[in-house]
């Protein structure tokens, strides 16, 4: 049920064009999401545009997950996807299943995310990540077990990206549940076509 109505981009506060500006890190380690036959998916920015100081601060950080994470973007959306699933967050999982296939996550690993990191499709490097974002979001903390797989595979700051892009997609997790921020059309079609139309809520 839709709480908070996004508002539709005509009704935009003229500060969003500078809080949408924030998306794009000034030091870039991965090329910006491709844009050409995809989805919009504004209603997420719709909802941010009621506090548009608060959007540019959430956007600022959120860019340097995007652009300029030390993770590898297929690590950090294996990160984003599991956090979704755990939070039941059908917006967040709908819209980076768009982007999964373009960071190499296939098809069949988009379904064993809902799994979790026991599905025998994982490498050990892999189901380390799964399990640190649900170590954290269900404790809080990495458990022993796993940080010992992680720091095999990642160094220092990869391991910080990773607990950050775990806490952000939390965090938009609950105000989108809170505001029952529906999934755009436009995202559900372009799954639909895509094959993942009865994959599009993580249970």
């Amino acid at each position: 049920m839709t709480r908070v109505e996004p508002l539709r981009t005509k009704h935009w506060p003229p500060q969003m064009r500078d809080a949408l500006a924030a998306m794009n890190p000034p030091v870039r380690r991965h090329p910006p999401l491709p844009t050409e036959g995809r989805p919009k998916g504004l209603n997420v920015l719709g909802a941010m545009a009621y506090h548009p100081e608060l959007s540019r601060a959430f956007f600022t950080f959120n860019g340097h997950l995007l652009g300029a994470t030390t993770l590898t973007p297929r690590q950090r959306e294996l990160l984003v996807l599991r956090t979704a699933v755990l939070r039941e967050s059908e917006y967040e999982w709908a819209q980076h299943v768009v982007i999964a296939g373009d960071v190499g996550i296939s098809g069949e690993e988009v379904a064993e995310i809902e799994v979790g990191p026991q599905s025998p499709i994982w490498s050990d490097a892999d189901a380390a990540l799964l399990r640190t974002a649900d170590e954290l979001v269900g404790d809080g903390v990495i458990g022993e077990a796993t940080w010992a797989t992680l720091t095999q595979h990642l160094d220092t700051q990869q391991i910080l990206d990773a607990i950050f892009t775990v806490g952000a997609y939390e965090t938009l997790g609950w105000m989108l549940r809170s505001f029952g921020v529906e999934l755009d059309e436009d995202v559900r079609t372009y799954l639909a076509e895509k094959g993942f139309g009865q994959a599009i809520k993580p249970s």
